[in-house]
């Protein structure tokens, strides 16, 4: 498979067919001491999370990465989690240097770029423990890079446990007609991530560079106490670190998917 070199123009024959996925698992967990503490948790996520704001962050996503937002669709569901996904369009046109109205006419053909993103609370009755995830899953196609929007997403969620998967998938074609399977250097997911954000957290890589597949998981290691808890609470109490090393657990057992 041929690589780039950092520095490396990438010229192509016709519009870069080569489809960028990513796929983003978000993970927030809460002590639920009792059935008050856990439905505020409940109200708690269904206001923050809600298709509306989840679509807001979606589209925000699209500005990010340049691309032309073409539809949206989003729905709330009974008795909680949502629904969102975004059409888009690369507003670069694709590239491999063809005429504008070839590059119009064929972005318009050939475009397959979605956002789609779904909830999933978890306030099973009697846990102690409660959580939510949200998958965001980005693809692309033509120029648009989807790890651009790494940053934003860490910003506009949090998270405690995160999974990021990336992969590249078809080919495209340079000028002498060879099949290009990557156009961009990708080393680890990390590298799209802030430093101020990688410190937060322990993180573990996985590499199939001859597939074109990564993958990133996370753990939280900066943990502010007070804020796994609905109602105000002492974290230096036994009690209180007790609930903490629950937490804790269950972090771990998402991260590696252990059993309960």
């Amino acid at each position: 498979m041929h690589r780039l070199s950092p520095r490396q123009t990438l010229k192509l024959a016709g519009f870069n067919n080569l489809t960028k996925s990513l796929s983003f698992n978000l993970y927030d967990f809460c002590v639920a001491r009792n059935e008050s503490e856990r439905q505020s948790y409940i109200d708690y996520v269904s206001n923050r999370f809600h298709a509306k704001k989840i679509t807001s962050v979606l589209t925000g996503i699209c500005g990010i990465i340049e691309a032309e937002v073409l539809a949206v669709s989003d729905q709330n569901y009974e008795p909680w989690g949502a629904s969102s996904m975004v059409l888009m369009s690369d507003s670069k046109g694709g590239g491999g240097g063809l005429p504008a109205m070839q590059v119009q006419s064929t972005s318009m053909h050939l475009d397959k770029s979605h956002i789609c993103a779904h909830t999933y609370p978890d306030f099973h009755g009697g846990g102690t423990i409660c959580s939510f995830r949200i998958d965001i899953d980005i693809s692309t196609c033509g120029e648009i890079s989807p790890l651009r929007a790494l940053n934003f997403m860490f910003e506009k969620f949090d998270a405690d446990v995160v999974v990021i998967d990336y992969s590249v998938r078809g080919f495209t074609r340079d000028l002498e007609g060879r099949r290009v399977y990557m156009d961009h250097q990708v080393k680890s997911i990390q590298d799209y991530v802030s430093p101020q954000i990688l410190n937060d957290y322990f993180c573990v890589d996985l590499a199939l560079h001859s597939d074109n597949i990564w993958q990133t998981k996370m753990l939280r290691m900066r943990q502010d106490t007070v804020s796994y808890f609905r109602d105000p609470v002492d974290p230096n109490s036994p009690e209180i670190k007790s609930y903490m090393d629950e937490i804790n657990r269950e972090m771990r057992g998402v991260l590696h998917m252990w059993p309960d």
